[in-house]
């Protein structure tokens, strides 16, 4: 009789409780994943960035001095110093990718002829390989045989080496990342556009708003979510850059394209030195720069919405 009794209200339980416990049973898998190849990765490079380790034989304690090492280098305006200096070049200019998008979704959500082709043709770059976009954009900058050299051959200017320039070749990396990275807004914004209140629309027509008026009042605070969602995917990119650098530079010339995931590339998995403790410490601090930035448009947001 106990055991009768006991199972209509083991039942009864779960049935009152199935909603909350539902999400969780979804969640679960995710969440595992996300902690075993996420956050348990990130404390492991925090404690690897406490030792001296070539990947191969024993660890050997030093503290900080992998972090020394780092402040050093950036007060002698070395290795580290260039690809921080670098890795801000690109947080700022990536995020034009921002309002490109943006501006490129409020066309292509317009219903004007031949508007399935043109909205093809901008979501090209967000569906290639990074690796094809790096290739792409060295044929481009060619000095000898570039599409860029020959337009600029039409002007009567003579040719340029953008990748073998250390002022400029930054800039011309950043220009190839920002072609997919705007597609990438653009798709956002164009999924944000979609719901937009229609009747707010009406309404700020009715009181006389148009043109930036009514983008700026009615339209960009529909599209917050998409906004932060796009900042904080083009922060990440801007950070992690990686495959366009290894592609188009390798680093140079003289090692001015390096960005703080090229260098902790160098130093612990290249021939340059297998310091995994070190390279560990290069991780560490992109992983707070990235974190900060991060928390911050969560802060701003989580304000504007309890303001609202």
């Amino acid at each position: 009789m106990t055991v009768s009794s006991d199972i209509p209200e083991a039942e009864s339980w779960f049935h009152r409780n199935q909603q909350r416990i539902a999400p969780w049973l979804f969640l679960a898998p995710g969440i595992l994943f996300f902690a075993v190849y996420v956050i348990a990765p990130v404390f492991q490079s925090f404690n690897l960035s406490l030792y001296e380790w070539d990947g191969l034989g024993e660890k050997t304690y030093v503290g900080m001095r992998n972090y020394e090492d780092l402040y050093w280098e950036y007060v002698d305006r070395d290795a580290f110093f260039t690809s921080l200096k670098n890795n801000v070049m690109w947080l700022f200019l990536y995020l034009l990718a921002i309002p490109a998008g943006l501006f490129i979704a409020l066309f292509l959500n317009q219903t004007v002829r031949g508007i399935r082709l043109y909205k093809s043709l901008f979501f090209f770059p967000f569906v290639i390989s990074q690796v094809v976009v790096g290739l792409v954009f060295t044929w481009f900058y060619d000095p000898s045989f570039g599409l860029l050299n020959t337009m600029l051959g039409w002007v009567g200017m003579g040719p340029i080496n953008v990748l073998g320039n250390e002022h400029l070749v930054t800039y011309g990396i950043v220009a190839a990342g920002l072609w997919p990275q705007t597609a990438y807004c653009m798709i956002l914004y164009l999924t944000g556009l979609n719901a937009v209140d229609p009747e707010q629309i009406e309404a700020g027509r009715l009181d006389g708003a148009k043109g930036w008026s009514m983008l700026w009042n009615i339209i960009l605070p529909q599209l917050r979510p998409a906004t932060f969602i796009a900042f904080v995917v083009t922060i990440i990119g801007a950070l992690r850059s990686f495959d366009l650098i290894s592609i188009m530079t390798q680093g140079g010339p003289f090692g001015s394209s390096r960005v703080l995931a090229y260098y902790m590339f160098e130093v612990a998995l290249s021939e340059y030195g297998f310091r995994m403790g070190y390279g560990a410490a290069i991780a560490v601090v992109l992983f707070l720069i990235m974190l900060c930035f991060i928390a911050y448009f969560l802060w701003s947001m989580y304000r504007e919405e309890k303001g609202h």
